[in-house]
């Protein structure tokens, strides 16, 4: 009928003959886990712009399905910051890059024993090369793992081993000690 990619919310009731909500409901009813929507509204420069001012954090809203096509920023996000942007681009320099994605976010949220090296801090490490991290995840092909991340350590227990996963799953809900 129409790729995925340009169907509105109008255009979709439309092709049903269903009032919109009715055709949300029909879509969300036929996955059996739900729907994502991915919207097309952020420009390249003014994410340029927000990225590289010194107050931005970097993290990603990418959502888990257990089927179907996640935004490929679920996979990809953090490698697109290391390889496009700050070596491929020069948007933000690595160390920039780098702390906007752990010790900033960690520090505004009160974790004190996340996002930073040192004794008595929780062991979250990645090891990756600068020179080959980068995300192929696309949105036609999102389950993609980004290539250049050799190792993670989480809560001090290995998860990804030469770019392979362990198995281990140490990873916990944390609580924001910021008010």
């Amino acid at each position: 009928m129409y790729p995925p990619h340009t169907i509105t919310s109008g255009l979709l009731a439309g092709a049903f003959g269903v009032e919109p909500v009715e055709a949300a409901r029909t879509i969300v009813d036929a996955e059996g886990y739900g729907a994502v929507v991915v919207i097309h509204s952020m420009s390249e420069d003014d994410v340029r712009t927000v990225m590289a001012h010194p107050s931005t954090m970097i993290g990603s809203d990418g959502i888990p399905t257990t089927g179907g096509k996640p935004h490929h920023r679920l996979y990809g996000t953090f490698p697109r910051i290391l390889g496009h942007y700050a070596r491929d681009e020069g948007v933000l320099t690595l160390p920039a890059a780098v702390n906007k994605m752990t010790g900033m976010p960690a520090s505004r949220l009160g974790l004190t024993d996340r996002g930073v090296i040192r004794k008595g801090a929780k062991a979250d490490l990645v090891t990756f090369s600068p020179e080959r991290v980068t995300d192929p995840a696309t949105y036609e092909d999102p389950h993609r793992y980004p290539r250049g991340i050799e190792h993670v350590v989480v809560n001090g227990r290995l998860v990804i081993q030469n770019g392979e996963h362990t198995g281990n799953l140490p990873g916990r809900v944390l609580k924001s000690a910021a008010r």
